[in-house]
C-alpha cells in the first residue's frame, strides 16, 4: 500500500488513463484528466483561502461531478471531507455543523435553503461555495461564492503535498439508528486499505463500469467511488432509483459490469422493476454486491434466479467504522453458505469473543470484533462512544454471531436489538426472515411495542406484494417456521417502510409510523393461530 493518500488513487488513474471516462452522469461524460484537473483547481482555491490541514469542509451535495471534484479536491488540499445528507432539515443540519465546526461548506441548490436557515455566520463558517445558487445571500459575514467561480481561480497541477497516511481524511456520520449520529473518523490509511482489499476480492480492473444508485455520503456509496477510481474504471451516476426501470435501461445501454445495493434496493429491483425483461440485455453485468444489513434468504434466492446466469452475487458485511467492508461470501459458495456473512476480506481479522473479550470456540456465540488497517480512528469528539467501540481487541461491532467449522461467520442478531417478550429473548431478524419466506411480502420490519402484561409485544409493519394479502394468510405461512411466542400479535400493512437516505430500514421511523395518529387503517390483529391452519400442528 505504501504511503498513498486517498486522492493519489485519482492522480494515478489520471496519469495512466487521462482520456478514459471516469464519470457518467446524465448526458455528461468526464475523463480522468478533466476530473483530476478540476479537483486540483478546487484544492488550489482552498489553499488560497487559507484552508489548512485538518480543517473540516462539509459537503451538502447529491451524487454529481461537483461532489466527486469537491471530495478529491478537499483531500488534495489536506483538509477533511465531511459528506452530509443534502436532505437534512435546518435544525438537524445546524446540530451537525455545530459539532463539526467546519471552515467552509460546499452546497447544492437542493440544500441551499436549509443551510441558510441554519445561519452559517452563527456557526462560524467563513466560506460557502454554492453549486448553481438559487437564493440571494446578503448581510452575513460568511463569503458566498458560486462553486464554478472557485474552480476558475485555482491552478491545475497536482498539489504534491503528502503527509502521513494516518492523518484524518473524512468524517462520515452514522445513520443514528441507536441515537445521536456519530461522526466516524477515517484516515487516509483506513480508506486506502479497504479500497485495496475490495479491489482484490472483486477483481476490479479498468474495464469495470459501476452503476451507482447509493449516495456518496453513505460509506458504501463512497467505497464504490474510491474502488473504481483506484483501478481507472467508470462510475455511472443514477439518482433516479425511485424509477428503477430507468436504472435497468441505463445499465443495459452503458454496458454496466457492476451493480451494488442494500437489501431494499434488491427487493425493489425484483418486484418493482423490469429486471426479468432486461435479463438477456445485461450481457456485461459481471457481478452484483449487497451489503447494508441483513438480506433474507428469500430475496437472495430470487435474485440468484433473476440475474443473468453469468452474473456473480457477492453478499457482504461491513460498517461505517470499517471504512466500508469487513467480510464477504464468495459467489461460488453462496448457496451453501446462504445465511453467512462470509469470511474476512484481505487484511481484516474477525474474532468471536465473550463478554470478557476472550475468543470462543467455533460454533459458540459471542460478539464479532474486527481488526485491521481499515478500522476507524474513533468517533469525532465522543470519547465515551469511542472507548465502548474500540479496545485492544479491535472494533466491537455490536453484532452477535458465531463461526462455523469452515471459518464462515454468521450474524444472529444485535446486542441492542434483542426484545424481551413474555420472558423470552427474541431476535426480530429471525421473525422477519420467516415472514419474508412466505413469498407474500416486499419487505417487513418486526418491532417491539410496550405492553403492560408482556413488557413488550411483537408487531410487524409489512409491505405486501398483493394488496389482498391478509394477516391471517401471512402468519399461517409461518406456523411451521416459528413457535407461537414469536408470532407477531399484530400485522400492519403499509405502502413502504421508512428508510434512511442510505435505503436502510429506519427502525425508529417504523416505530413512529406504527404509533402515528390514524395509522390503524389497514392494520389487522389476527386471532391466535389455530393448530392445523397450515396443515401441521403449531409448535408450542
Amino acid at each position: 500500500m505504501g504511503e498513498r493518500s486517498v486522492h493519489h488513487l485519482l492522480e494515478n488513474s489520471a496519469r495512466l488513463h487521462p482520456q478514459r471516462t471516469a464519470l457518467i452522469h446524465d448526458s455528461e461524460r468526464v475523463s480522468y484528466g478533466r476530473l483530476n484537473q478540476e479537483a486540483n483547481c478546487l484544492a488550489s482555491f482552498l489553499r488560497q483561502q487559507g484552508v489548512t490541514a485538518g480543517e473540516r469542509v462539509a459537503l451538502l451535495l447529491e451524487n454529481s461531478l461537483c461532489y466527486v471534484v469537491s471530495y478529491y479536491g478537499i483531500l488534495k488540499a489536506g483538509a477533511v471531507a465531511v459528506p452530509l445528507n443534502p436532505e437534512l432539515k435546518a435544525e438537524g443540519l445546524g446540530e451537525l455543523l455545530r459539532d463539526l465546526e467546519p471552515r467552509m461548506v460546499i452546497v447544492s441548490r437542493k440544500a441551499e435553503h436549509a443551510l441558510r436557515e441554519s445561519d452559517p455566520d452563527r456557526l462560524g463558517i467563513s466560506l460557502v461555495l454554492v453549486q448553481d445558487p438559487a437564493l440571494a445571500w446578503s448581510g452575513g459575514h460568511a463569503r458566498i461564492l458560486p462553486w464554478e467561480d472557485a474552480l476558475e481561480q485555482g491552478g491545475t497541477e497536482d498539489p504534491g503535498q503528502c503527509g502521513s497516511p494516518d492523518r484524518l481524511a473524512s468524517i462520515i456520520y452514522t445513520s443514528g439508528s441507536t441515537g445521536k449520529p456519530k461522526g466516524v473518523m477515517l484516515s487516509h490509511r483506513n480508506i486506502v486499505a479497504n479500497t485495496d482489499s475490495i479491489v482484490a476480492y472483486l477483481g476490479l480492473t479498468e474495464q469495470d463500469i459501476q452503476m451507482v444508485v447509493l449516495p456518496f455520503f453513505y460509506v458504501m456509496g463512497k467505497s464504490l467511488l474510491n474502488t473504481h477510481v483506484a483501478v481507472g474504471g467508470t462510475v455511472v451516476l443514477n439518482n433516479n432509483f425511485a424509477y428503477p426501470a430507468s436504472v435497468i435501461a441505463q445499465m443495459a445501454s452503458e454496458r454496466v459490469t457492476g451493480f451494488s445495493g442494500v437489501p431494499a434496493t434488491y427487493a425493489y429491483l425484483l418486484h418493482r422493476s423490469p429486471l426479468a425483461a432486461f435479463r438477456d440485455r445485461l450481457s456485461e453485468l459481471r457481478y452484483c454486491t449487497q451489503a447494508g444489513g441483513h438480506m433474507s434468504r428469500q430475496i437472495k434466492e430470487q435474485l440468484i434466479e433473476a440475474l443473468p446466469p453469468h452474473t456473480r452475487l457477492f453478499v457482504m458485511y461491513g460498517a461505517t467504522e470499517a471504512a466500508a467492508r469487513l467480510s464477504y461470501v464468495e459467489p461460488e459458495r453462496l448457496r451453501e453458505k446462504m445465511e453467512s456473512i462470509g469470511r474476512p476480506i484481505p487484511g481484516v481479522t474477525i474474532r468471536v469473543v465473550d463478554d470478557q473479550g476472550r475468543e470462543v470456540a467455533r460454533g459458540e456465540s459471542g460478539e464479532l470484533v474486527a481488526s485491521g488497517a481499515n478500522i476507524m480512528q474513533g468517533y469525532w469528539r465522543d470519547r465515551e462512544a469511542t472507548a465502548r467501540a474500540l479496545d485492544h481487541n479491535g472494533y466491537h461491532t455490536g453484532d452477535l454471531g458465531y463461526q462455523d467449522a469452515d471459518g464462515y461467520l454468521y450474524v444472529t442478531g444485535r446486542k441492542d436489538d434483542l426484545l424481551k417478550v413474555g420472558g423470552h429473548r427474541i431476535d426480530p431478524q429471525e421473525i422477519e426472515d420467516a415472514l419474508m419466506a412466505s413469498g407474500l411480502l416486499l419487505e417487513v420490519a418486526v418491532l417491539g411495542v410496550q405492553d403492560e402484561l408482556l413488557g413488550k409485544r411483537l408487531v410487524a409493519l409489512a409491505v405486501p406484494l398483493d394488496p389482498a394479502t391478509t394477516a391471517g394468510t401471512l402468519l399461517a405461512g409461518c406456523l411451521d417456521r416459528l413457535p407461537r411466542h414469536k408470532l407477531p400479535g399484530e400485522v400492519r400493512f403499509v405502502q413502504a417502510l421508512p428508510k434512511y437516505p442510505s435505503s436502510k430500514v429506519d427502525r425508529p421511523g417504523c416505530l413512529a409510523l406504527f404509533h402515528s395518529p390514524g395509522a390503524d387503517a389497514g392494520s389487522e390483529r389476527p386471532a391466535p393461530p389455530q393448530p392445523g391452519t397450515s396443515g401441521e400442528e403449531v409448535r408450542p
